[in-house]
């Protein structure tokens, strides 16, 4: 990937500690990282301290004779590929709803032609003021993106919106706007994630151990990629991705009928969920009490909902799944994918060091039908990125 250049505008907040956190993951991440501070956010922190984390000289003064351009906000709006203004106070705000420049970093924001980023951080009632709410209104409509803050406990003691969202957050929010290709924009995906639980009584359910780690990488990459996506989750222990609309099921019946109200909108649908294959035929309403000697539950088939998407497969939608196996790795997974009537399966096997459920990594092996392609060991998010490749190449244009 070519190097980006991300310049930070760090406005002065008690928040500017969390830009410092933001630009070492931004460096980390392989951005080139340029700060701007306004003489406020001095106040709070230095410009030495964004300097060793970014190892690029930040910027103050409008006037500093120093650099090597006598027009600097110009030579840097001009090789930033994003910005980012965080945490942005209520000055900024206005600044550059209205044009306003008359210090190094207004004047570099109304320079700037690239992708912008406003990450309010501010005390609630400035934040839901209806001129700080119009202005931030301006800006959208003249193109920023704008981060809503979080809720949770200010600095002045107050407990509401205003905190600068944290520094993950914003690198995810960077990472969306200029890190991919948007080589999917246009296009509906449906992803399908994590287990689903099948409940015994009210204490009581069967389930596996899947995490969903691989489904939500998915649905984040495509949607970084440009892709409308949703996710439909089983329950899960992760964060929900952003710019992805997340809907939460429990069961294989609820993920079922999940997928059936959604499957005509969609362009390509991939399974990555690990669905119960059979639940109870009965559901005790009361805890099942513990007796004497062995206790039989009988159980019944979930409705096959890979299998139903093959049958309902409308023209020119592409359907992958997924399949986890212990044997007999590209024998079953190309005998599913016959089975199911779909394009593609992504295989991995629970014996392989690296592969299988909770880990950050995995093994797959892409299956088609027209041939097989092995992955080495790398990272779920890197996965998730080959995926989507292969199905870009397989996919039929309609």
């Amino acid at each position: 990937m070519e190097k980006k250049t991300v310049v930070v505008g760090v406005t002065g907040g008690i928040a500017c500690y969390k830009a410092a956190a933001l630009c070492s993951k931004l460096t980390q991440r392989g951005y080139n990282v340029e700060v701007v501070l306004t003489k406020n956010a001095t106040e709070f922190i230095g410009p030495h301290t964004f300097e060793s984390l970014t190892h690029n000289r930040a910027m103050v003064d409008t006037f500093d004779r120093n650099f090597q351009s006598h027009v600097e906000h110009v030579a840097l709006a001009d090789k930033a590929d994003l910005l980012l203004v965080a945490p942005a106070t209520a000055n900024i705000i206005a600044k550059a709803a209205h044009g306003i420049a008359d210090d190094m970093l207004s004047t570099t924001v109304l320079a700037c032609d690239c992708p912008k980023l406003m990450a309010p951080a501010m005390n609630t009632r400035m934040y839901e003021n209806p001129v700080t709410q119009d202005n931030l209104s301006t800006l959208r409509r003249y193109g920023w993106e704008v981060i809503e803050p979080a809720t949770g406990h200010l600095a002045c003691c107050a407990t509401g919106k205003g905190k600068m969202p944290e520094p993950e957050d914003l690198l995810e929010a960077v990472d969306h706007a200029v890190r991919y290709e948007k080589d999917l924009t246009g296009l509906r995906i449906l992803v399908t994630a994590g287990p689903t639980r099948e409940r015994l009584d009210p204490v009581r359910f069967i389930s596996n151990h899947s995490t969903g780690k691989m489904g939500y990488a998915v649905a984040r990459a495509a949607a970084h990629r440009g892709a409308q996506v949703t996710l439909i989750s089983g329950p899960v222990s992760l964060k929900k991705p952003a710019y992805v609309e997340t809907v939460d099921v429990e069961s294989a019946l609820d993920m079922f009928q999940a997928v059936q109200s959604r499957v005509e909108e969609q362009d390509i649908i991939i399974k990555t969920a690990a669905v119960a294959d059979y639940r109870p035929v009965q559901v005790s309403g009361e805890k099942i009490k513990k007796k004497e000697g062995d206790l039989s539950l009988p159980l019944e088939r979930t409705d096959d909902i890979l299998g139903w998407l093959g049958q309902h497969r409308k023209p020119g939608q592409f359907l992958c799944g997924f399949s986890m196996e212990t044997e007999n790795l590209v024998e079953n997974s190309r005998q599913k994918l016959s089975r199911k009537g779909i394009q593609m399966i992504c295989a991995n096997s629970l014996r392989q060091e690296g592969a299988g459920f909770g880990g950050e990594t995995n093994v797959l092996t892409l299956i088609t039908p027209s041939g097989e392609e092995a992955l080495p060991l790398m990272s779920k998010e890197e996965a998730a990125h080959r995926v989507l490749d292969a199905i870009l190449r397989e996919r039929k244009p309609t």
